[in-house]
């Protein structure tokens, strides 16, 4: 390989290879909905992870893994029950990972698709993903930046815990709206 991006259909794309998540720059953050009203944002800062990109751009494969314990949604009372077993319950189940089964890409926007597994529990996901742009950071390394974003429902992985508010509403949404933004470096061959 001689240059880190490549044309296809008059679309600048990274180049085929295997990309390496940058963890110091990458985000896996959640949105869900307090008392039906109120954004209540969190993020897992401990994610790692590669995608190989193959010369067909939909043959290309992501694999993250995501150690649940570091979730931090800025409130250590709420970031302690979201570890214990009425959640996430991170004594047993310490990780999480999203294996991709499919992409379907047109230009620089995606749809992946992948199975997630979390607390033990395999569900197929399906993100919109978008290619940013790329860099050269100051220490030569080559960059690719994404970003992704798709709606998923707790429940579906046994995140089942809730309250029944006075109004019948529940104090805490079981749609969660997942956003990710992650720089890659290609692995130097």
């Amino acid at each position: 390989m001689t240059t880190p991006t490549r044309t296809i259909n008059n679309v600048e794309l990274p180049a085929a290879g295997t990309w390496t998540i940058d963890p110091g720059h990458a985000q896996v953050g959640f949105v869900g909905r307090h008392f039906g009203l109120t954004k209540v944002r969190g993020r897992f800062t401990d994610v790692s992870g590669d995608i190989v990109i193959t010369d067909n751009i939909e043959d290309s494969t992501v694999t993250v893994d995501i150690v649940v314990a570091s979730i931090n949604s800025g409130d250590q009372t709420r970031d302690d029950h979201l570890r214990s077993e009425d959640l996430f319950n991170v004594a047993e189940h310490p990780s999480a990972r999203f294996v991709s089964t499919a992409l379907a890409t047109g230009g620089a926007t995606a749809t992946l698709t992948g199975d997630l597994t979390i607390k033990g529990v395999t569900k197929s996901v399906t993100l919109d993903v978008e290619y940013l742009g790329y860099a050269k950071d100051p220490w030569e390394n080559d960059r690719a930046i994404f970003s992704a974003a798709g709606i998923v429902n707790r429940e579906d992985w046994d995140l089942t815990w809730n309250m029944v508010l006075e109004t019948g509403g529940l104090l805490v949404s079981k749609e969660i709206r997942l956003e990710i933004e992650v720089e890659l470096i290609l692995e130097k061959t």
